[in-house]
């Protein structure tokens, strides 16, 4: 389920945990936010590159950070849809993870919450990163999520 309100997506298990800002606006930021169960990426990344296939075209590439996410770090990943590329960085800000669609032609700039944020902190972490007129970076973002219960 992808939420596409300002309002923070309800947390009941199995729904995937997702804000986007409603205007699409590519000035902003970032495009929202996603809030993982866990920091296994082959566990969690599916239902979100599933869910956001087709709203800017079809998913190809997928950039997280490396020390973000446990191990294994595959170099692609099978969904529904696609086969998608996965490229695992040091240099990828720490809570961003970058969708790009269609070969670069357009992407997804996501605030990923950790999955121990409380989840107070959470809604609001995710509810700035889909205010298009929300001007901070993950990095800004992630420094104002308490952990806690999840």
């Amino acid at each position: 389920m992808v939420v596409t309100t300002k309002r923070p997506p309800k947390d009941t298990p199995g729904t995937l945990r997702l804000q986007l800002d409603p205007r699409q606006s590519r000035a902003a930021a970032l495009d929202g936010g996603w809030w993982p169960r866990s920091t296994d990426a082959l566990a969690e990344l599916p239902a979100l590159l599933s869910a956001l296939a087709g709203i800017r075209g079809d998913v190809t590439h997928a950039m997280l950070n490396t020390l973000q996410w446990d191990q294994p770090h595959p170099k692609r990943l099978a969904t529904a849809a696609r086969a998608v590329h996965l490229g695992w960085y040091t240099a990828q800000p720490a809570g961003l993870i970058t969708v790009l669609c269609d070969f670069g032609r357009d992407r997804f700039d996501l605030l990923v919450v950790p999955p121990d944020a409380s989840a107070s902190s959470a809604a609001a972490a995710l509810a700035a990163a889909a205010d298009g007129t929300d001007g901070r970076h993950a990095p800004e973002l992630l420094a104002g999520i308490e952990r806690g219960n999840a």
